[in-house]
């Protein structure tokens, strides 16, 4: 798989990570009835967003040790009941593939590699 392509899908699964925590937390499944302040475990993957949507190689390395925390609360919440199981189920697959997807373009992406193809 090309960088480009890489670098799209990781754009896309970190776009649908950061709505799903909104809307999670805001309206579908809320800790609290009327919104929580859950809703700001999105300010992190945001930060990340313009670099990841630049293609830096340095914001997908530390993103995929972010993301982990993501996964991790998926897998914890998912013994919930209800909606709030099956967003948590949801939360984790995506932090999983944007976790396989950051380190995929971290190792792709990397000096030497690259160096090696231009060669």
């Amino acid at each position: 798989m090309s960088v480009r392509t890489l670098n799209l899908v990781a754009t896309v699964l970190l776009v649908a990570l950061i709505a799903l925590c909104v809307l999670w937390e805001a309206w579908l499944a809320p800790l609290r009835p009327g919104g929580s302040w859950m809703i700001l475990k999105a300010l992190p993957l945001m930060g990340a967003f313009l670099g990841v949507l630049k293609g830096r190689r340095y914001t997908y390395q530390w993103l995929t040790m972010l993301v982990l925390l993501y996964l991790v609360e998926g897998v914890v919440r998912a013994m919930d009941a209800g909606l709030a199981g099956r967003l948590a189920v949801a939360e984790a697959v995506l932090a999983a593939l944007l976790f396989a997807c950051a380190v995929w373009y971290a190792r792709v992406s990397a000096p030497s590699r690259q160096a090696r193809l231009g060669a």
